[in-house]
């Protein structure tokens, strides 16, 4: 690859060569000029572009958390509210009944949780039979 005078000038590699075409060198230099003018501005275009996506992307996600934390804060709300109504009901039944109220009997089969499976076992028998002092 044959390398020119200014590829080797931008380069900061400022070699004098014997055989240089000085004339056709100095001709070639404005137009390499604007090509870097119109790189550059396309460039701080192209980035532009890219910023305003971006914003864009940004606002639409905010606009979609404030909904999803709106409709958590309901949802929470509305199951402290169900389940302070049920504690402060006086409920009949033993002691094991209130506590499976509370239990979530059905399995999960994530891998991730511990197995709860005996604990759960537990719970029902004693909900069906109590113990007896």
């Amino acid at each position: 690859m044959k390398k020119c005078f200014w590829d080797l000038f931008r380069k900061g590699f400022f070699i004098q060569k014997e055989n240089i075409n000085w004339a056709a060198e100095l001709k070639r230099a404005p137009r390499l000029a604007e090509e870097r003018m119109n790189i550059n501005a396309a460039s701080k275009v192209l980035e532009q572009e890219w910023r305003e996506k971006a914003k864009k992307d940004l606002e639409e996600w905010n606009i979609r958390q404030n909904e999803q934390m709106e409709r958590n804060q309901a949802n929470n709300r509305a199951s402290e509210e169900a389940f302070l109504k049920e504690s402060k009901e006086e409920t009949t039944g033993t002691e094991w009944e209130k506590v499976a109220q509370l239990c979530d009997f059905n399995p999960k089969s994530s891998k991730q949780s511990k197995d709860v499976s005996r604990m759960r076992s537990v719970l029902i028998s004693l909900k069906q039979i109590p113990l007896t002092r």
